[in-house]
């Protein structure tokens, strides 16, 4: 790996990881054009846990950018806050399902699923729901505002959320996307769900890092250079703050609909380049 090839995947990890797009289906997809091997076992085995890796780049700009929730956590833990360790349960409410399930199912979606034409699918599909979210907003005139506050957010409504992301192990779904239409629908307001969703993402994408790094850091330092990591880390936290604070203060005032026409677009380019051979 190169160091323009390691700066172009953290920058793509960071924009797409909190974004409902999928992180995951465009860094793979980022791999094959830029030209990272993949075409053995271990070559694929590397790159996979190069793109997982360097999600802690966009852990860390979320606990930075959200770091009163953060602490308030710590003090909730600590006996401290009564609303920190409220969202601390509904946290754990959240990841359980992701982490017995994941842990189940993991060596079977990567084998199956981490390819091509299934992240198509499910960009195009993630597309459509979100589009049909947005009419349904529309035709009811709900306000991006309307909905309960995460302090309202109860265990329950936790553990569906969780379960729903779930679904997101299927490689261009987004976790992002899944646990803020799942928020929704439990009646948080969307800037509720946003804030859950990347609090829940630290938790899920951190524990997925360091699985993927004690299981095969070892292969992935052997292929690629320790600079190539260290640049993809800082690139993917500075990507992820922009995307973020982007993210936030557009959805403030709009809904997700704009994601849902680039989900379907991006689906019709990247499936016309697979029939057409650019992408195996």
């Amino acid at each position: 790996m190169t160091w323009w090839q390691a700066i172009i995947l953290g920058i793509v990890e960071g924009l797409t990881e909190y974004l409902p797009v999928s992180s995951t289906g465009h860094l793979l997809i980022t791999q094959e054009l830029i030209g990272i091997p993949t075409d053995s076992e271990e070559a694929k085995t590397a790159a996979d846990a190069y793109a997982i890796c360097i999600q802690a780049g966009a852990i860390v700009a979320v606990l930075g950018l959200y770091f009163r929730r953060v602490k308030q956590v710590g003090l909730g833990l600590l006996g401290k806050n009564k609303d920190g360790l409220r969202l601390f349960v509904n946290l754990m409410a959240g990841f359980f399902p992701a982490a017995v399930i994941g842990l189940a199912l993991n060596d079977l979606i990567k084998s199956y699923l981490f390819g091509p034409w299934p992240i198509v699918i499910a960009w195009f599909a993630g597309g459509v729901a979100i589009l049909a979210v947005a009419w349904r907003n529309k035709v009811k005139k709900v306000e991006p505002r309307a909905g309960l506050s995460l302090a309202e957010l109860t265990w329950k409504m936790a553990l569906v959320i969780g379960f729903a992301q779930c679904i997101a192990m299927w490689p261009g779904v987004s976790r992002s996307l899944i646990t803020i239409v799942g928020g929704v629908v439990m009646g948080l307001s969307l800037a509720s769900a946003v804030e859950f969703s990347f609090l829940l993402g630290v938790i899920t994408l951190g524990a997925a890092t360091c699985y993927d790094t004690m299981k095969h850091g070892s292969l992935m330092l052997e292929k690629y250079e320790p600079l190539s990591l260290g640049l993809g880390l800082l690139f993917a936290f500075i990507s992820a703050v922009l995307a973020i604070k982007w993210m936030v203060a557009y959805l403030n005032k709009h809904g997700m609909a704009v994601f849902g026409y680039y989900r379907i677009a991006i689906a019709i380019i990247v499936g016309v380049m697979i029939v057409a051979g650019v992408i195996r």
